[in-house]
């Protein structure tokens, strides 16, 4: 029997939820940062509150980024230092 080259696999990999939660995680913070700056300019359209708000989603998406990143490098480390 012939070995035939391997299918792709199908749906969203690890990398591309990876990139996804990166990306989403950067756009927060472009959007806190760019309320920051209408709040800074006084514009009446955008409140402190909701400023606050988008500045603590930020904050706890960047933390969670972190932990992730955190946990795949010890888990990389573990890994690497395994005896075979």
């Amino acid at each position: 029997m012939p070995v035939g080259k391997a299918k792709p696999v199908e749906g969203a990999g690890f990398s591309q939820a990876l990139t996804q939660a990166l990306q989403s995680v950067s756009a927060s913070q472009h959007q806190a940062v760019s309320m920051q700056r209408e709040v800074q300019l006084d514009n009446p359209t955008v409140s402190i509150e909701e400023t606050m708000v988008a500045m603590q989603k930020a904050q706890i998406g960047f933390q969670a980024t972190l932990q992730v990143r955190n946990r795949l490098v010890q888990a990389y480390s573990d890994i690497m230092n395994m005896h075979v």
